[in-house]
């Protein structure tokens, strides 16, 4: 990946090559490279120990991504084409201010470090597993890495790695289940039949159910993330602009979705699986229960506190590590290089997208709006180079910092949702109601941030303001702000409209 970087380091000459490619990236490779930004170690490590605690009521997530992928193909990839930004925000000062740019670009930024954070950590947890080295040295060295070739290479160095990254980590997961299946005495039917007994293929409850994880909560979530993905997204949007047609950027987000849903279908397989397998063998994963105690509990606890935790302790207690688990004990030391390199392309390809987007939005969005205009092309080159490092540095530590987190994909989905909510909120209201001006925006987005924060926090009231608390799933935090902003702007709208009306 370093020499891809050195490679490609060759071309950059310019902040439009760094940050668009020039536009003259194929389809195809697009398309490739957004899958494989949607398929991170999030989803090589968090899926399957989703699976293997629970069921397939995650998967909803996949199924709600069609829906977004045509509302993004059909009216946001014209959008940004048109507009020819390369910042997914500089059309809401346009419409509302520099007010609404801001809040769009923290919110963005935060997302991204929480979402490099998550995978900094996942890739962490299996590589700690496989190699023994300390999850915080791990995270230095291929932070090191990967801030290389973003920084040398750019986004084209990004897009063409993604495309090689998509290849191994999807073949790392075939090899995975193959692997799987004929260390299982009974083999499929055998998973088949475990799975069915203790309900691991279920979607979730299809009752009108917001307060556990149903099936509606899920699909909503995922429809609204996904909807913030395709339409608000730099990591996204960035990649319309490097297409060299709007044709070619709405075939890309296609051919993502085609191949993500499989893909992630493919994650939880391997969950239900690996849950089948430790079912027949339960005395192969007590050492994961030992070291889930032990990390769970005070240095100096005694040997009978450790066995009375670990009696205890369910799937969902220690899902994320069962599949670095099952690669440290099950698979041929010959194919243990292939899966690492599978899971290290999962966690790469999201972080350096991550940077690489995260560099351009500070660039163009805060540097040359509030600090330095008339910035010259070799500053500004430069000064996505140092941007690219910082990015990179604060996601490695937002990833030392998640250390000890219980379930991965949980974490990312809560922060994404929180942060994303506003901001696609906003964006909503700026495209659909074009007689929504400035003072209602600015109206709308703070009842819907004070939404998000109560929603948010509510659960830390004490037990005398109980009746206070949301009552909703944190999953539909999105879903309510994203909203309460778009709404309560509309409602405003209509109201002003008609007062105008009867002045006159």
């Amino acid at each position: 990946m370093i020499l891809v970087g050195i490679y490609f380091s060759r071309k950059n000459k310019n902040s439009e090559q760094f940050t668009k490619a020039s536009g003259l990236i194929p389809g195809w490779a697009i398309g490739l490279s957004i899958y494989a930004t949607f398929l991170s170690s999030n989803t090589f490590l968090g899926v399957p120990g989703k699976a293997f605690g629970g069921n397939w009521n995650a998967f909803v997530f996949s199924i709600s991504m069609p829906l977004a992928a045509w509302i993004a193909s059909k009216y946001f990839v014209p959008f940004y084409r048109n507009t020819g930004e390369i910042s997914a925000y500089t059309h809401l000062e346009k419409r509302f201010g520099a007010w609404a740019r801001v809040y769009a670009v923290v919110c963005f930024l935060l997302t991204q470090l929480a979402r490099m954070g998550s995978i900094f950590f996942g890739i962490a947890l299996s590589l700690q597993a496989l190699t023994g080295y300390s999850m915080q040295m791990i995270m230095i060295v291929m932070g090191i890495c990967i801030i290389f070739y973003t920084v040398l290479g750019g986004i084209e160095a990004v897009i063409w790695t993604e495309v090689v990254q998509a290849v191994i980590k999807t073949f790392g997961a075939l090899l995975i289940l193959y692997l799987i299946i004929t260390n299982m005495p009974g083999g499929v039917s055998k998973v088949i039949e475990i799975g069915k007994a203790d309900h691991k293929f279920s979607l979730g409850t299809f009752s009108p159910d917001f307060v556990s994880s149903s099936f509606w909560v899920v699909l909503l979530y995922g429809f609204f993330i996904n909807l913030n993905n395709f339409g608000m997204d730099q990591n996204y949007i960035q990649r319309y602009h490097t297409a060299s047609s709007t044709k070619a950027a709405s075939k890309s987000i296609w051919l993502c979705v085609w191949l993500y849903i499989p893909a992630s279908l493919l994650f939880f397989v391997i969950g239900s699986c690996l849950y089948a397998y430790y079912e027949v063998n339960p005395d192969l994963v007590q050492s994961i229960k030992h070291q889930v105690a032990i990390e769970r509990l005070p240095i100096h606890s005694t040997a009978a506190e450790i066995l009375k935790l670990e009696s205890t302790l369910k799937p969902a207690d220690y899902g994320d590590k069962i599949m670095p688990h099952f690669m440290v004990t099950k698979i041929p030391v010959g194919l243990v290089g292939l899966i690492v390199s599978a899971i290290l392309s999962a966690a790469m390809s999201t972080i350096s997208s991550g940077m690489n987007a995260s560099a351009t939005v500070f660039s163009v969005d805060i540097y040359r709006r509030y600090i330095k205009p008339d910035i010259s092309e070799k500053q500004n080159l430069s000064l996505l180079h140092i941007a690219t490092v910082g990015f990179g540095l604060l996601g490695m530590i937002a990833g030392i910092a998640m250390i000890g987190v219980k379930s991965i994909l949980d974490v990312w989905w809560e922060l994404s949702g929180i942060f994303a909510a506003g901001m696609l909120g906003l964006f909503l209201l700026g495209i659909v109601s074009k007689q929504t001006k400035n003072h209602e925006a600015i109206i709308a987005t703070m009842i819907g941030i004070a939404v998000i924060i109560w929603m948010t926090f509510s659960a830390m009231l004490p037990p005398a303001y109980e009746a206070f608390r949301n009552p909703l799933h944190k999953n539909m935090i999105i879903v309510v702000g994203t909203l309460t902003i778009f709404l309560t702007g509309i409602f405003i709208t209509k109201i002003k409209n008609r007062k105008l009306k009867s002045a006159n």
